[in-house]
């Protein structure tokens, strides 16, 4: 059986992409991906050929593909995968839109519903320039459509999280299998000499809420907070921290994970469809205090992994940081937890649902011909 493996695009190393080392070590395959930035993301792990579309080869195209965004449908169906009897692709834009013919299956890993274009479309709105309005709004009415008229192209979805799936319910009509995302927890132990500060650990953009947190620690001068990531809302945070707050930026992972390991608890604002980095902080032994919606209420445990707090407000999140200190939490219970969303387990799971899939295909078509 040949495989094609569709991804949008291909310009950094994030969650996605650990995914799609994830799924390329069962299958290596060809990878179809709208834009490869070979500056900012070069794949060790693809041994196969990367198949562009012609976006890449448009002005900034690998760089800047967003602007291309009302070509993205286009772009995602000129790719050619008639030669695949089975075709996975990993979305949270496009790339579950190739077209596929009915002898093919079509297995979508969804990481989300295109958040642009339904739940953060004014959003995105609010923060496009006046003149930019009008028409961002006919392109992403546009990208609904097509989102929608796509569906039947795959066979069958896999959802990142439970909150994921119920999102694909609500905006698709379509049920689905959850495989939580692989997480090398094994990268991870606990650290017996822990240090006096807390730490958030995010790209800087505005629904991750890193405001929001370092907005309460100014409330808390005799409490540390160490933020790392970096993003466009760099300027915004550093003008919001006080002097207990220190901006790290950009680290290395293998800096970074020695700073949450060390940390006295993983402090995350935001509504995340999974928030690897979450499982991560716990494969380190280090309690969180999280935002108590999206897929953080399947990563933790409340009381005995972390706690939560009820909104996004300064005031929600003080409570929960007073709660925190109450509680004692053991380390080895955290670890242990997060160890049940480790690679094996993903290979494992995913495996195992492609096999069934590939089956019930087989005697779909087999019935059909009798």
């Amino acid at each position: 059986m040949t495989t094609a493996i569709v991804y949008d695009w291909l310009v950094e190393s994030a969650g996605g992409e650990k995914a799609l080392e994830a799924i390329y070590e069962l299958y290596p395959s060809p990878v179809y991906t709208l834009v490869h930035n070979k500056k900012t993301f070069k794949p060790t792990f693809l041994t196969k050929e990367i198949h562009t579309s012609f976006i890449q080869k448009m002005p900034f195209g690998s760089s800047c593909h967003r602007y291309y965004l009302p070509f993205f449908p286009l772009a995602i169906e000129q790719f050619d995968l008639r030669d695949h009897n089975l075709v996975i692709s990993l979305s949270h834009a496009v790339a579950k839109g190739v077209l596929t013919h009915p002898d093919q299956l079509h297995v979508c890993y969804c990481f989300t519903p295109m958040r642009y274009a339904w739940d953060l479309m004014h959003c995105y709105l609010e923060r496009a320039e006046v003149w930019q309005r009008g028409f961002a709004r006919f392109a992403l009415h546009y990208l609904r459509s097509w989102d929608i008229a796509s569906l039947n192209r795959v066979d069958h979805f896999v959802a990142i999280s439970h909150y994921i799936a119920r999102r694909i319910h609500k905006l698709y009509g379509r049920e689905s299998s959850v495989i939580y995302p692989p997480v090398d927890v094994e990268r991870f132990c606990i650290q017996d000499k822990k240090e006096e500060y807390f730490i958030t650990v995010s790209r800087l953009v505005p629904y991750k809420r890193v405001d929001l947190i370092v907005k309460a620690f100014s409330y808390l001068p005799q409490h540390k907070l160490l933020v790392i990531g970096s993003g466009p809302e760099m300027k915004k945070i550093k003008q919001l921290a006080t002097k207990n707050v220190e901006i790290l930026g950009y680290l290395p992972d293998e800096i970074m994970h020695s700073y949450v390991a060390k940390a006295k608890a993983f402090i995350f604002a935001a509504e995340e469809d999974f928030g690897i980095c979450v499982v991560e902080a716990q494969a380190a032994g280090v309690p969180i205090i999280a935002f108590g919606k999206g897929a953080t209420l399947e990563t933790v445990i409340e009381n005995q992994t972390g706690v939560f707090f009820e909104k996004q407000q300064v005031a929600s999140l003080l409570d929960a940081i007073a709660c925190f200190e109450k509680k004692e939490f053991d380390p080895n219970r955290i670890y242990q937890h997060a160890q049940k969303f480790n690679r094996k387990r993903f290979h494992a799971e995913f495996r195992a649902l492609i096999d069934k899939k590939t089956e019930e295909k087989y005697e779909s078509h087999h019935f059909s011909r009798r």
